[in-house]
């Protein structure tokens, strides 16, 4: 163990290297790159800034005190850069708000609904809890957020399984929030009987993408994964006129 201790932080400027190669890492991976592969580039950027703090530390005890100063002081600058664009791209992004719906049009000649606004207590409207469905159908709520949403899916005769949501911005067929809707969405199902039954989320889900105050349609899959193990399928779609959540 001291061997390897010593291989990573006896040379100064090897996790200094490494702490570089994680900063180009991430820079590479932010744009284009999958969720996946994200993640990993800030892992090991995580590992470059603890790599840091060790090599200070051990040229410290090695008594190399400006090597250990340089490096704490790369370590400390990287942290206070960090803070400092975090802190800058919120108050960018509070101000001037998220771009990505600013040129998207509401298309005028297809079939799109507005959501019901849940009650104070976030329940379903009494206009709502009255309602009998003969078929199939899906309604989506606004939350106490634009951008948070629940829905409910009226079904007839279906086997185990769980019913979660896939949405897409109409115009270009965006997929939105794709990394955790279909998780965040999910719901237990199961109708053994001919009637229609009501299955209803009980917590929000979020879209991200937009911005409060710019609508846009969108186009809401229920996607169906039998507990059996067969095929997932899509039972319905519905399309609306929503809002991002405002970051």
């Amino acid at each position: 163990m001291k061997k390897i201790f010593d291989f990573c932080f006896d040379k100064w400027w090897r996790p200094i290297l490494f702490f570089s190669l994680s900063i180009v890492i991430v820079i590479l991976c932010a744009d284009n790159s999958s969720n996946f592969f994200k993640t990993i580039s800030f892992i090991l950027l995580g590992f470059g800034l603890l790599g840091l703090v060790l090599s200070s530390i051990y040229q410290f005890t090695k008594k190399r005190w400006l090597k250990g100063i340089l490096t704490g002081f790369i370590f400390l600058g990287s942290i206070t850069v960090f803070i400092i664009y975090v802190v800058f791209v919120f108050f960018i992004e509070t101000i001037d708000g998220d771009k990505w719906a600013d040129n998207l049009k509401i298309p005028t000649n297809i079939q799109i609904d507005n959501p019901i606004d849940l009650t104070m207590d976030y329940s379903r409207p009494d206009s709502v809890l009255t309602w009998k469905k003969t078929k199939t159908d899906f309604q989506l709520y606004n939350s106490f957020q634009p951008g948070l949403y629940q829905f409910d899916f009226w079904t007839g005769k279906i086997e185990k399984g769980k019913i979660y949501i896939k949405a897409y911005e109409i115009t270009q067929e965006y997929a939105l929030s794709a990394d955790r809707l279909s998780d965040r969405s999910a719901i237990d199902i199961y109708n053994p009987t001919d009637s229609i039954l009501t299955f209803s989320t009980t917590s929000d889900f979020t879209i991200y993408e937009g911005d409060w105050g710019k609508p846009y349609a969108a186009r809401f899959e229920v996607w169906f994964r039998p507990e059996n193990g067969e095929s997932e399928r899509k039972l319905f779609f519905k399309n609306y006129i929503i809002e991002g959540w405002q970051r």
